[in-house]
């Protein structure tokens, strides 16, 4: 594979890509800093994606929400908000609002159970001040875990069991067990540690083969992984920030971001792709049990 099998999906470039998504024949992304939900398909606008919300606060990564269409559950700002075609966001849960120390919503994912799980950092990245909260099909939100510096993922493997959490700063990506009826974790063991130089570990999902594919910050590579944590597949992608990767439509899609580059090339902060063999499940859905 060679970096410059890729091609930018169309012109724009973004200042912070992140929270790739395919979801029934589209590429979802966000600009997190500016807080724009942005999608992209075939026959679209070939010079620009489509915008379908956008928000006063940084927006991290969404989920569909299942039986109702155009609308998405976002890890957003100090919390989480379910964002509707022509409203204003619905807040479900602003945990990190009054904190300490200013903070924000970072990554998330449904697991196929239906249950949201979003991750929080504080906004000047300060060590063991994020946290993983799991937000429950009835809206109540959980923090699960704590001690995190700069959250990612989640991503699960196909059944929901495995769960594989990265903490970018510390080069870390951790897997627990998850309970799928009660979504209670088991103690975190380790999957894989990146060495200097490797890059930092960022967005990631998994494949249908239950492999986890890490966008790898600071390197320009997405990583493939077995589920025993063995390094299968190592991607080239022709700019060093790396921030999220999705499968579909017969290719890899990854998001790249200007953000912190002194002298960014052509490819920094595009949203990019390729042709690939691989295939994923489809995007998990939140599936509310309130209106």
């Amino acid at each position: 594979m060679e970096a410059d099998d890729w091609q930018p999906c169309f012109p724009g470039r973004y200042q912070l890509g992140e929270g790739a998504r395919w979801h029934e024949g589209r590429l979802y992304f966000v600009d997190l800093l500016r807080g724009t939900l942005y999608s992209w398909g075939p026959g679209d606008d070939p010079r620009r994606p489509r915008c379908e919300a956008e928000l006063d606060v940084p927006l991290g990564a969404v989920a569909p929400v299942a039986g109702r269409p155009g609308q998405w559950i976002a890890a957003a700002g100090p919390g989480v908000a379910l964002l509707r075609p022509g409203a204003e966001p619905r807040w479900v849960a602003r945990p990190e609002e009054g904190a300490p120390r200013p903070m924000r919503m970072n990554d998330a994912a449904c697991d196929p159970q239906g249950r949201f799980w979003a991750t929080s950092m504080a906004a000047d990245a300060a060590p063991g001040r994020g946290s993983l909260y799991r937000i429950d099909r009835d809206g109540s939100a959980h923090r699960v875990l704590t001690g995190l510096t700069v959250p990612n993922g989640p991503a699960f493997d196909p059944s929901g069991t495995t769960l594989h959490l990265a903490d970018s700063a510390r080069g870390l990506i951790v897997s627990h067990d998850v309970d799928p009826d009660s979504g209670l974790l088991g103690p975190a063991r380790p999957f894989v540690r990146l060495g200097p130089g490797e890059g930092r570990p960022d967005g990631m999902t998994v494949d249908d083969r239950g492999h986890l594919w890490v966008a790898l910050w600071g390197a320009g590579r997405v990583h493939g992984y077995d589920p025993q944590g063995r390094l299968g597949a190592v991607v080239p992608v022709p700019t060093p920030h790396v921030s999220s990767v999705a499968f579909g439509g017969g290719r890899m899609h990854v998001t790249t971001a200007l953000h912190r580059l002194a002298d960014p090339g052509p490819s920094a902060g595009a949203v990019l792709g390729r042709p690939s063999p691989v295939t994923a499940p489809p995007v998990a859905a939140f599936r509310p049990e309130f209106p």
